[in-house]
């Protein structure tokens, strides 16, 4: 009554429906000049506090600078990026991805690897952190979506350890100003803690477990792989991370 419901079938069709329905626009378009200064359109940016803290401000003096009208909304990377992506409620996603769908598009912007911070003066600061010294320390965890765990938590437990962990906040910067008051300690990204450990007065040390390094790739679906601005934005992003690594060699795409 009053309304239509999608079949099952209709359901699936949906992503591929939005996917050409976008691919025919861009070919009624192709012929249009770009132009960076006079794009007056929104972008949807999934992204973790870590491209915030890392890339944002980079990021964000270029757009200013190329593009004075172009909108940036930045929302909360979750766990379903890709799904995301493939409905067209978001156009690009940056973060750590384990597995992705094989026709979501990406593209590294920067490697870095977890290290650990403790307040400049711990009784442990300057001395080498020994595995029975990280799990004899109370620790802070960055906990994004409010979960508990992680790569460092599997590395303990299968040697029969465990962290003790008294305080999960969301972001890198609260993690930090409670290490820098107390003898916690807190393992996070090695190229957020170089920029905090100045601010905060913390000591970087190396965890006692071999951590490995990670990728964080920007990702995108192949539908808005062709559109101009969508690829000027993305030049965009490689760019920065270039920047603020020093790489020339950044942006390698791995589709």
């Amino acid at each position: 009554g009053q309304g239509m419901v999608l079949t099952t079938r209709a359901q699936i069709l949906k992503p591929r429906v939005h996917s050409l329905v976008a691919q025919a626009e861009q070919l009624f378009t192709l012929g249009d000049t770009f132009s960076p200064e006079t794009v007056d359109r929104e972008f949807v940016i999934n992204v973790t506090d870590y491209v915030h803290f890392v890339m944002g401000s980079t990021l964000d003096r270029m757009v200013r600078q190329q593009s004075p009208q172009l909108r940036l909304r930045f929302v909360p990377a979750t766990g379903d990026d890709a799904e995301a992506l493939r409905q067209g409620s978001t156009d690009l996603a940056i973060g750590v991805y384990d597995e992705l769908p094989p026709e979501i598009m990406t593209q590294t912007l920067i490697t870095d690897r977890p290290v650990c911070v403790l307040r400049k003066g711990h009784a442990l600061a300057g001395q080498r952190m020994t595995l029975k010294r990280f799990v004899g320390l109370d620790h802070v965890q960055v906990a994004p979506r409010g979960r508990s765990g992680g790569r460092m938590d599997d590395l303990l437990h299968a040697q029969g350890l465990e962290r003790r962990v008294l305080r999960a906040v969301p972001s890198f910067q609260a993690a930090a100003a409670l290490v820098a008051d107390s003898d916690y300690v807190l393992t996070l990204s090695r190229r957020v803690a170089i920029i905090l450990a100045a601010s905060l007065e913390l000591v970087i040390v190396e965890p006692p477990l071999k951590l490995e390094p990670y990728a964080v790739n920007l990702i995108w679906h192949p539908r808005v792989d062709a559109d101009p601005a969508h690829r000027w934005l993305r030049g965009l992003w490689v760019a920065a991370a270039a920047e603020v690594t020093g790489d020339s060699l950044v942006g390698a795409r791995n589709d």
